[in-house]
């Protein structure tokens, strides 16, 4: 990264999105940069704050020493489809599980890359710098078992002892929504899976809920909350 004059500390949010980490991150007081493949804008939603267009799979974690928090959301398309009861879902999960080690590290190699990125930026800094990883329920057969979760969104890396409460309501909902490609009768199956409207549709679901960005935000800010951290 290059110098910057802004003083709020920095935090990297890779696979950005439409930024549901990043308003969190903003609400505390961070200075964000999201890295994504593309620009989600659709009609007034869009990402917050400084968007680089760039693979994350082509980043190299010394470029973020400077950074107080790194999050990340991963793509988990495949995770869900293999946790669908369809027979074409297990046998797709029964080849991978079953198949070459190569296709089982493509499978995790955007998930994989958030844990390198971390190491190679903690090297440079010469200090810890944590990392929040979110995906599905799903991802866990291939990448082993989350440390929390927040209705459907499942946490791993440097995740909080104490998180906020599930909430009953809306996060919920997106436990069914996170399979909204299975739905013949969603917008996602009367539509391309290169229609905008589907790409609206899948990053608005995969949207980190604010409560919960807000909350690892907090946490995480290096403002001092030493008996916060314990």
């Amino acid at each position: 990264m290059t110098a910057r004059a802004d003083a709020r500390p920095l935090a990297i949010d890779l696979y950005c999105g439409l930024g549901g980490w990043t308003e969190g991150l903003l609400a505390e007081g961070f200075y964000v940069v999201g890295f994504d493949t593309e620009r989600h804008q659709y009609g007034d939603a869009k990402y917050p704050a400084q968007l680089v267009l760039q693979d994350v799979l082509t980043l190299h974690g010394r470029q973020f020493r400077d950074a107080a928090l790194i999050v990340a959301s991963p793509p988990c398309q495949e995770f869900s489809y293999m946790a669908m009861p369809w027979s074409k879902a297990k046998e797709k999960e029964d080849r991978l599980k079953y198949g070459h080690e190569e296709d089982r590290k493509r499978l995790t190699a955007l998930f994989d890359a958030c844990f390198r990125i971390q190491h190679e930026a903690c090297e440079a800094a010469g200090r810890h710098i944590p990392l929040v990883v979110e995906n599905v329920r799903g991802a866990q057969k291939w990448v082993g078992r989350s440390r929390w979760n927040y209705g459907s969104f499942h946490l791993w890396g440097d995740v909080p002892s104490l998180m906020p409460m599930t909430r009953a309501d809306g996060v919920k909902q997106h436990k069914s929504g996170r399979a909204w490609f299975a739905d013949p009768d969603s917008i996602s199956g009367a539509t391309s899976s290169k229609s905008n409207a589907r790409k609206a549709a899948s990053a608005t679901i995969a949207k980190i809920p604010f409560a919960l960005a807000k909350w690892i935000a907090h946490y995480w800010h290096p403002r001092g909350d030493s008996a916060q951290r314990g």
